[in-house]
């Protein structure tokens, strides 16, 4: 295709068929961007109105809180959304810009100057400063704010002026991730951190800043939140791409509440999921990714992994660690290898033993654990050291736990819980014992669960997710978020780095600022 940008130049050398294609090629993007353009901007006039739905008494004042903060981060991204996708078009000149309220005086003050790098005029002689621009903006460390002042000094040539033919020179304005915004790139950080990593709802950050001497409207951050997840959005799609290269996977899933328009006057809820992914404990590339859906359907899983495949895309088709659950199984048959998980075999005795002292529950849990005193062993080991040390040791007793299980299930009732825990080992025994030949796959799929561990405790203060829009905003900075901790980065440092260098990043290195790879630039490190 040919770039719109440099379509002018070309057109003196094309031929009429060329003609005609690039005209079919513009109309067809024209109409894609119509499209998108019209239903964003229906999504953002049903937002509006459930913004006063939101009102409904069949909300407690918390629960209205959340509603409003996750509907201004809704609307303020498909505005961001919108102006991205639209053509640009210059401010009319006599359209009054609106005033920024000036920040507190009582703020203390930190001055950052920026001059031109070169303050030779043309013509030889040095330039005078003859004043300078300056701009505000808000920054905060835990308990205090500050303000930045940015000083930008104006340098004219006095001897050229006098000819009439001066010209000024100014350090230009630095890119910000929200254009002309009054936040610094440090607060945003710590609201999104503490949203996402601390579970702070913002009613309650509101609340905080408060405290420190400024309170900050909620939907004033929710719209820094909502216009930061779409900046964000573009790396979190680098993240995907990245760990799709991985040949083994963990996949998990846990319930989310979330609010649907149908059900918001009545103040019901629906059950939405947050899946995770991550690369194993033994791959140096540590990296978790959620993702948010509306429903527990199988087809999201197979979306996310790009199944089934394409002539071009054939998607991935490496070893996926995971539980039991259907949703997984059609994966199976697209060309992904199933690995079973030996920890929920293990829970099904562990619940016969604790529950009710079965002595056949005690006795099977003899045997896992000596399977994962084998793992404590190789954990540290490489993966071609691992195998062999699997199929020395831990398959002689993998051998001896089928063999057991297959007398015992004899001995017991069909539709007992004894019953069912030796079915559940025994119908899957293929994909639980896949380890043992595969260095690089880990017994059970506990990374994963550990990795999404911190969402339950998150669902106690976010109560539910706004809208599919905001839980999906609120996947991408978890997956951002969690993958920095991974990688032993403070989360804050990270993010704030990051949203400071993304907008002149080119997007051909934009792979440098995921949290593998990252490294902190001279400036905040």
């Amino acid at each position: 295709m040919i770039a719109a940008e440099n379509i002018d130049a070309q057109l003196p050398a094309m031929s009429e068929p060329q003609l005609r294609q690039t005209v079919q090629l513009l109309m067809t993007e024209l109409r894609h961007k119509t499209a998108l353009v019209d239903k964003l901007t229906h999504e953002m006039a049903v937002l509006k109105r459930l913004k006063f739905a939101a009102k409904s008494e069949a909300f407690n004042a918390e629960q209205k809180s959340l509603i409003e903060e996750t509907l201004d981060a809704d609307l303020a991204a498909l505005a961001a959304e919108i102006e991205a996708h639209q053509p640009s078009k210059p401010a009319p000149e006599d359209k009054q810009q609106p005033k920024r309220q000036m920040l507190p005086a009582h703020l203390p003050r930190r001055e950052i100057h920026h001059e031109p790098e070169d303050t030779t005029c043309g013509c030889g002689q040095p330039m005078k400063r003859m004043g300078q621009d300056v701009a505000e903006k808000l920054d905060y460390q835990p308990g205090v704010f500050t303000v930045e002042r940015h000083i930008r000094g104006k340098w004219v040539c006095s001897c050229c002026q006098q000819r009439g033919e001066g010209r000024l020179v100014q350090a230009p304005v630095p890119a910000h991730v929200i254009d002309k915004g009054l936040p610094t790139t440090g607060l945003l950080a710590q609201v999104l951190v503490a949203k996402y990593l601390d579970h702070l709802p913002l009613y309650r950050q509101e609340a905080v800043f408060e405290r420190a001497g400024l309170a900050i409207a909620r939907s004033t951050l929710a719209q820094w939140v909502g216009e930061c997840g779409v900046q964000l959005q573009p790396l979190v799609d680098a993240l995907v791409a990245e760990m799709l290269k991985a040949p083994v996977l963990h996949a998990d899933e846990t319930p989310v509440a979330m609010l649907k328009p149908a059900n918001l006057r009545d103040g019901k809820t629906h059950k939405a999921y947050l899946w995770s992914y991550c690369t194993t404990s033994f791959n140096s590339m540590k990296t978790v990714v959620f993702d948010f859906t509306d429903s527990r359907g199988g087809q999201h899983v197979r979306e996310f992994l790009g199944l089934p495949g394409t002539e071009h895309n054939p998607g991935w088709k490496g070893k996926l660690v995971s539980d039991d659950f259907s949703g997984y199984k059609a994966c199976f048959e697209l060309g992904v290898t199933e690995a079973g998980c030996m920890a929920h075999a293990r829970r099904k005795f562990h619940e016969l033993w604790a529950n009710h002292g079965s002595a056949l529950g005690e006795q099977a849990l003899k045997f896992f654990g000596r399977l994962y005193e084998v793992e404590r062993e190789v954990q540290a080991v490489a993966p071609d050291e691992r195998k062999a040390l699997r199929q020395e040791r831990s398959q002689p007793i993998a051998d001896a736990l089928h063999q057991w299980l297959t007398q015992q299930r004899q001995k017991v009732p069909d539709g007992s819980a004894t019953a069912r825990a030796i079915d559940y080992s025994l119908k899957r025994w293929k994909a639980l014992t896949r380890f043992i030949d595969d260095g690089e796959l880990p017994i059970d799929n506990n990374w994963v669960e550990n990795q999404i561990r911190p969402i339950a405790i998150g669902r106690k203060n976010w109560l539910f997710a706004g809208s599919l829009r905001a839980g999906k905003c609120a996947a991408a900075v978890m997956s951002l978020l969690h993958s920095a901790r991974l990688n032993g980065h403070d989360p804050h440092a990270y993010l704030k780095d990051v949203l400071e260098r993304l907008p002149t990043q080119p997007a051909s290195r934009v792979g440098e600022l995921l949290p593998h790879h990252w490294q902190p630039s001279a400036r905040s490190a």
